[in-house]
């Protein structure tokens, strides 16, 4: 191998370890300036790692194929990390039970409004078809919203993006809008952030309250079953 420094880092960017080091390290980093912060909602590690390793991924013009075949690894967790969800579920099951009746009716109003809400917007700002469909399913997990689109012959990777911003961008406002709205029952507070913002808003709610997260996880899991029945009956019904 040449002494080339070019030539270094062109043999090292095509090594997933890299890349999966970077991606780590970031995170890292920007979760320890949101713990320095107190947790301050727009100090969100998500958001501040997705356009720091935008930026690095744009200024040394590596593909996103190349950096995911490092970044996949953090990527298959995903699915582990949201079966451990059902360990503090387990150890509140009483007060999940407790709440049962007031979550179902949550989840309807809830899951009708962030489908509906988002094609009547995008109608009326005039987007394409296309478009529309991508972005029905923005406040499921990204796993369920990208079969959700390809089922509806829509654009996966719009629908992957539009998740990612809907989530990112429900953990910044919900500690805040819960705050000015006066609610403060954590279990509340938990359910509104899973329905809206899936696993970010999950992983924010743990950060403020672990029942919150335990119920932001309830939503999570059962929007994602009930969009995934509602989105096509509400592409029927207000898509042409």
């Amino acid at each position: 191998m040449s002494d080339n420094p070019f030539s270094l880092w062109v043999y090292l960017s095509q090594s997933p370890l890299l890349w999966l080091t970077v991606t780590l390290l970031t995170y890292a980093v920007a979760d320890a300036v949101s713990l320095k912060t107190r947790r301050h909602p727009l100090a969100n590690p998500v958001l501040h790692s997705v356009w720091i390793i935008g930026v690095f991924l744009l200024v040394t013009k590596t593909s996103y194929t190349t950096y995911f075949a490092g970044a996949q690894f953090v990527h298959f967790l995903l699915g582990p990390a949201t079966v451990a969800l059902a360990v503090p579920l387990y150890e509140n099951r009483r007060r999940v039970v407790a709440a049962i009746l007031p979550m179902v009716v949550a989840l309807a109003v809830g899951s009708i409004t962030a489908i509906v809400s988002v094609v009547l917007l995008a109608k009326a700002f005039g987007l394409p078809r296309d478009v529309i469909l991508s972005l029905a399913p923005k406040s499921v997990t990204a796993g369920v919203a990208m079969g959700i689109s390809e089922s509806l012959h829509a654009d996966p990777s719009l629908t992957a993006v539009s998740v990612i911003l809907t989530g990112i961008m429900g953990a910044i406002v919900v500690t805040p809008l819960m705050n000015f709205t006066g609610i403060t029952d954590y279990r509340a507070r938990g359910f509104a952030a899973g329905i809206a913002a899936h696993g970010i808003g999950t992983a924010r709610a743990f950060q403020v309250d672990e029942v919150a997260g335990v119920f932001s996880g309830i939503a999570m899991s059962l929007n994602a079953l009930i969009t995934a029945l509602l989105v096509p009956l509400a592409v029927t019904l207000l898509v042409h």
